[in-house]
């Protein structure tokens, strides 16, 4: 919505976080090259976890900037990589956090890691703060490209560090399957996670792998599977 020139958005999250960082992506593809330094948010709801996703509410925030709060040029920073620095800056810097950023570009995507002494804030509960900023750089990264373009953000090693704790989680639960002969439900956790489980069972004997509930809270059932006597 617009209001005298003011561009407003709401979005939503599992945390406020998560929903500024929603909401900045929604801003950004209204208006190029925004300037992050223009922009406010407005809490609407803090939002609840719930128990078992029983009682979740998400939070919502409002974040405005002037329709025409464009950010200046500054030479470097007009390539994918560039912008994606910027972003990763400020945002960092508006969070309170020092790390060191490094943007890495190539012919896969980009790849950019921050690495600082406590980036628990930035990375968020299972990665819901990071997942959702890996989200608007992917969509920064690739205004005005004509193919979307591949980016990945880390902090600290943590991308690295889930995925292996993921699979560990992943082989534990078709052991579980095999053993009791039910199926196993993993916790909830977001999409690209959901993925790496997947494909860590998919070639494993005797166990298949689906996806159940609802977003936010969907997971994953490893049931196992018996070959049918011939």
């Amino acid at each position: 919505m617009a209001d005298g020139g003011q561009l407003s958005v709401e979005a939503s999250g599992e945390t406020v976080a998560q929903a500024k960082l929603h909401a900045l992506r929604e801003l950004e593809l209204r208006i190029p090259a925004l300037d992050h330094t223009a922009v406010t948010f407005q809490v609407v709801e803090e939002g609840s976890r719930g128990i078992l996703g029983v009682g979740y509410t998400p939070a919502r925030v409002i974040a405005s900037a002037p329709a025409s709060a464009t950010a200046a040029h500054e030479p470097g920073d007009a390539s994918p990589a560039g912008r994606i620095h910027t972003l990763l800056a400020r945002v960092t810097g508006a969070m309170g956090i020092d790390c060191e950023i490094a943007v890495v570009e190539d012919e896969d995507g980009i790849v950019a890691t921050c690495e600082g002494d406590d980036l628990g804030l930035l990375i968020g509960k299972h990665g819901s703060t990071i997942d959702a900023l890996q989200t608007l750089a992917g969509a920064i990264a690739s205004q005005g490209a004509d193919d979307r373009i591949t980016v990945v953000v880390d902090a600290a090693g943590y991308r690295d560090r889930r995925r292996r704790t993921l699979e560990s989680i992943a082989l534990r639960a078709a052991d579980d399957a095999r053993e009791s002969g039910y199926p196993v439900e993993l916790e909830s956790m977001p999409a690209a996670e959901r993925r790496i489980v997947h494909e860590r069972l998919k070639d494993l004997d005797g166990i298949e792998t689906s996806s159940d509930g609802d977003e936010p809270h969907r997971f994953v059932v490893v049931t196992p599977v018996y070959a049918t006597a011939r």
